[in-house]
């Protein structure tokens, strides 16, 4: 019984989908991210790079046929990040306590957790792709956990900046494409249970990540790891899945990606790399990720791991804590997302039986 059912998961680490042409969102990111941080590296200015790293993430969303409508939708995902950067400074300035380091775990925990159901509700209004908050999570608990902020004004125009040329990047191939690049689809009306199954949705993002939070900031100590928000973003990960199979591969391939992509990190490390290279690097694996998120998601793992910890590290530098803290933290998320997919799954059983809803 046990080798049937390893049978094709093992499969389903090497197995390919289909090809939609993925290496032209894989090079619009790519560009999206290396171009602002080449500029920023010129200019001295190491200290804004995180905040440019997370403007970037407004690339990723642009997979959805028509120029008009992957404008609306990077316009759209391009605000929220701007906004979540906005607000992880001012909770950073004006909340959360980093002369107590323990005081402000658990306030940022807090917070990230009201971005998590928050990020995932609004994504799911607006029918963006990719859905639910994975990379508010990240953006926002990143920046809020810095000990030490950049001009605000300064990283607002660096951060903006970087939105807008994700939006000039995801429009560039309409020159020459015709008078019909440009055509207008009107988004599909949202049922009153489609948007019921939102808000549900954002609940379990919610729980899973205030869940995965809460036990690695209780856990992690013990094993002396830190970045606990990875633990919240690993935890989401499962709950884009559509079936519950579906969703506990996915946590099971982010775990062993993550692993995988250690070996990068430990290639990199003792190369002490100039920042220049760094740079490079980042965007030759965020190319690498979007060619394989959608057709792999184990592989595109590989490559998420390392583009993770280089762009948080590129103010700090590369260290070896970083990817003793990216295992321990990804396990743990990923045990409470899965957790929680088989939980939500036996309570939406039982519930449908009682109902008789079929």
């Amino acid at each position: 019984m046990v080798e049937y059912a390893l049978k094709p998961f093992a499969r389903s680490l090497i197995t390919l989908g289909p090809a939609t042409k993925d290496h032209w969102i894989a090079l619009r990111t790519a560009v999206g991210i290396f171009a602002p941080l080449t500029l920023l590296l010129l200019l001295g200015r190491l200290d804004l790079m995180v905040y440019v790293v997370f403007g970037a993430f407004t690339g990723v969303y642009g997979r959805v046929p028509g120029y008009w409508n992957r404008l609306r939708m990077q316009a759209r995902s391009g605000l929220m990040f701007f906004i979540l950067i906005l607000g992880a400074m001012l909770a950073s300035k004006y909340w959360i306590d980093a002369a107590d380091p323990s005081r402000a775990a658990w306030q940022i925990i807090g917070l990230t957790t009201v971005v998590a159901g928050a990020g995932s509700v609004v994504s799911g209004l607006w029918q963006l792709r990719p859905t639910g908050s994975l990379f508010h999570i990240f953006a926002f608990a990143a920046i809020a956990s810095l000990p030490r902020q950049a001009p605000m004004v300064d990283a607002l125009l660096a951060a903006g900046g970087t939105i807008l040329l994700a939006l000039g990047l995801g429009a560039v191939g309409s020159l020459g494409a015709g008078p019909g690049a440009w055509a207008r689809t009107e988004l599909p009306k949202l049922s009153s249970r489609i948007r019921q199954a939102i808000w549900w949705e954002g609940l379990f993002h919610v729980l899973t990540a205030g869940a995965a939070g809460v036990a690695a900031t209780l856990i992690a100590p013990h094993l002396s790891a830190g970045h606990t928000y990875w633990a919240m973003v690993a935890a989401v990960v499962p709950l884009a899945g559509h079936t519950t199979r579906h969703r506990v591969r996915r946590g099971l391939h982010r775990v062993l990606g993550t692993l995988a992509g250690m070996i990068f990190m430990l290639a990199l490390i003792p190369l002490n790399p100039p920042l220049w290279a760094l740079v490079l690097t980042l965007g030759c694996f965020q190319f690498l990720t979007e060619m394989f998120v959608l057709r792999n998601y184990f592989l595109a793992q590989i490559f998420v791991t390392p583009m993770a910890l280089v762009g948080v590290s590129l103010g700090t530098g590369l260290g070896g804590a970083v990817i003793y803290d990216r295992i321990i933290e990804t396990v743990i998320g990923s045990c409470i997302g899965v957790l929680g997919v088989v939980a939500g799954s036996l309570l939406g059983r039982a519930l449908r039986k009682k109902y008789g809803i079929a």
